[in-house]
């Protein structure tokens, strides 16, 4: 974090625009699309790549006549196979619709299936023989072409896979076109083995060629921070130390691990949330203090056999960052996540300081909030202190509220995978994880991490569907953060 503004400062590199942008002329003809799914058999790559893939085509970002898609993966099916995979989560209900079912049709004659290991150059010749011929029929200029690879694969793949496709895959860019590597989190486990994966992967690719994704990046609140802060003039005076009193990150997931305890044991909720979707670049962010940490594990969690009986896994975690800088001394910026919760929520919280004086007595109702709500239900107010309708002269917690689904009503709000990909396609990289920003975070938790790992930072039991340990709260309190009593947001009805 820079030292006067609470913002994310990211970089784009040169490329090229939307079909939809091409086609108005405001930019040059370039050559054909090729992406590659790699792990496309994976429930990653179901659930979430081709479908945004899907709605891309369905909005003209990915034109029939210059896009073609190929899946890989170990798995030994055929192209119709892939498809009749993939078209259950193209097409979510029974009730679709002809055209609907007509685009999923012609969606899927795009894609083509190969198999391959995933450190073995046979199958990668044959990955680049299908795309040249896709590009060959395209009629595309030799070195116009694009081609993007999307690695649907853990980590522990990656450098394999990478330097297959910097062996046998690589397009010729001296004319414009490009080779780009998506990687998806977790970027590896610590700050050392992250700086090892990067090395590898940098060894073979430049920077701008790789895009490092974190979905909640794509995710409209989230793009919505910078226009809010920056294009409001009524946060200008108010957005530091001065006034606002602490800020709030919030993930909570009201289900366990269910079935995933295996995987999610060899991270915990720091590594899979914490430190890859809720921080970012904090350059000026001081050493976590462990008083300031509270780790938490649901009661029943070690039932899974997936998980071991003396895991140390923390289910649950509330850490608190200081930041040492101007604008920001003093700020507690607490960072809170977990699992078997009493509620689904991701917000943003900015908390205001006690209005000076209180002389209509409303102190122990509540202080003002800015509230952005990520999911579910995106929404954004602001809780006011506002005078109870009636004779007497009393006060009530109320709001000013922006939700989405009643303000924006008839407009869909895209996927945060489909916005990631078209950037990738565009060669916009602000939205997507750089190096040192990487780096920066994994130095961040680290050292805690380790002390969890050796069994020194213990974590405290709680039943799931509760909010988690009580000495959670505890430390917000002591940390500053003033609950609401008697007032809960309620989304407006359309």
């Amino acid at each position: 974090m820079g030292t006067s503004e609470w913002h994310i400062e990211r970089r784009s590199s040169f490329g090229t625009e939307s079909p939809l942008a091409r086609e108005a002329g405001n930019v040059p003809e370039t050559g054909s699309l090729s992406i590659v799914v790699l792990g496309a058999s994976g429930d990653l790559a179901k659930k979430k790549t081709f479908p945004a893939l899907f709605h891309l085509y369905r909005q003209g970002f990915l034109p029939a006549d210059e896009v073609h898609i190929f899946g890989y993966a170990r798995t030994k099916i055929s192209d119709d196979e892939l498809r009749n995979r993939l078209r259950g989560y193209l097409v979510p209900n029974k009730g679709a619709s002809p055209q609907l079912l007509e685009d999923v049709e012609k969606f899927l004659q795009l894609i083509k299936y190969v198999s391959g290991s995933y450190d073995s150059e046979d199958g990668f010749r044959l990955l680049d023989k299908e795309i040249s011929e896709h590009e060959y029929l395209k009629k595309s200029v030799e070195g116009l072409s694009r081609r993007l690879f999307y690695l649907a694969l853990p980590p522990s793949v990656y450098p394999s896979v990478c330097k297959m496709i910097k062996t046998c895959c690589m397009n010729k860019s001296d004319l414009g076109g490009w080779t780009r590597v998506v990687v998806e989190k977790p970027f590896g486990k610590d700050l050392e083995s992250a700086e090892e994966l990067s090395t590898e992967i940098g060894k073979l690719f430049e920077e701008p060629q790789i895009y490092r994704i974190d979905h909640y990046l794509g995710k409209e609140l989230v793009q919505n921070l910078l226009v809010l802060r920056f294009a409001n003039r009524f946060f200008l005076p108010l957005w530091n130390r001065d006034n606002i009193d602490n800020v709030q990150i919030v993930f909570r997931e009201d289900f366990g691990t269910d079935g995933r305890g295996g995987y999610f044991d060899q991270y915990g909720i720091i590594r899979d949330i914490i430190q890859n979707h809720l921080l970012q670049v904090l350059e000026s962010v001081l050493p976590i203090r462990d008083d300031e940490v509270v780790l938490g594990q649901y009661e029943g969690y070690k039932d899974d056999p997936t998980v071991p009986d003396k895991s140390n896994t923390p289910t649950f975690a509330t850490v608190i960052l200081r930041i040492h800088n101007e604008r920001w001394e003093g700020v507690p910026f607490i960072l809170k996540a977990g699992k078997a919760l009493n509620s689904r929520k991701a917000e943003i919280r900015v908390q205001f300081k006690d209005v000076p004086g209180d002389i209509f007595k409303c102190k122990k109702q509540g202080r003002n909030e800015f509230v952005i709500r990520l999911q579910p239900l995106e929404a954004m107010y602001m809780k006011l202190t506002v005078k109870q309708p009636g004779l007497e002269m009393s006060t009530v917690q109320s709001e000013l509220d922006l939700s989405y689904g009643q303000r924006y009503q008839g407009v869909t709000i895209p996927e945060a995978y489909e916005r990631l990909i078209l950037d990738t396609i565009k060669g916009d990289q602000q939205h997507f994880v750089r190096r040192d920003e990487l780096k920066a975070s994994w130095q961040i938790f680290t050292p805690l991490l380790h002390r969890i790992d050796e069994g020194e930072f213990k974590p405290l039991p709680y039943k799931p569907g509760s909010r988690g340990p009580a000495e959670a709260d505890q430390l917000l309190e002591k940390a500053g953060y003033v609950q609401t009593h008697g007032y809960i947001w309620i989304p407006p009805t359309l």
